[in-house]
């Protein structure tokens, strides 16, 4: 995957749940869930800036690219 999750490893180094976090930034656990298992199609910045506030990180701490070009599969096939 081109693009890595990393909120797993920053929510226990920080002691915190996912419900914890949910509650703080105002997202279903749901939803949560889908961006944790690196499944989400994208990430709105405002959700991005919360999770960044509450767990005190920065995005990188949380998002990691390595670099390879990952091409968006064709909904029609």
């Amino acid at each position: 995957m081109a693009i890595s999750i990393h909120l797993d490893e920053i929510l226990k180094e920080r002691h915190m749940t996912s419900k914890e976090l949910c509650g703080l930034i105002g997202i279903t656990e749901a939803n949560l869930s889908v961006l944790r298992s690196g499944k989400a199609k994208g990430v709105r910045f405002v959700t991005l800036n919360k999770i960044c506030h509450y767990l005190n990180c920065n995005v990188g701490d949380i998002l990691d690219c390595d670099g390879i070009l990952e091409e968006e599969e064709n909904e029609e096939e």
